[in-house]
């Protein structure tokens, strides 16, 4: 793994709480080059925000944090 790929999945394991919080969660499924592919779980798997949910704020925290080239993409 590399290190871009350690931070992403250390910070989404923090994000996770925020979902949890709410009846969901993140599943991390593959990270290729900066395209990061999530599963969302729970009441975020079926919520009419997720779509929000991802771009605004899973991904926006990626790019500020990590690097702004993140792209984050749902897999269902």
């Amino acid at each position: 793994m590399t290190d871009l790929n350690a931070k992403i999945a250390a910070k989404l394991e923090d994000l996770r709480g925020m979902l949890q919080a709410d009846g969901g969660d993140l599943e991390l499924i593959d990270i290729e080059n900066k395209v990061v592919h999530v599963r969302l779980r729970g009441a975020c798997g079926c919520c009419p925000h997720a779509t929000m949910t991802l771009k605004s704020g899973i991904e926006r925290v990626l790019r500020e944090e990590i690097d702004p080239e993140i792209v984050v993409e749902r897999v269902m």
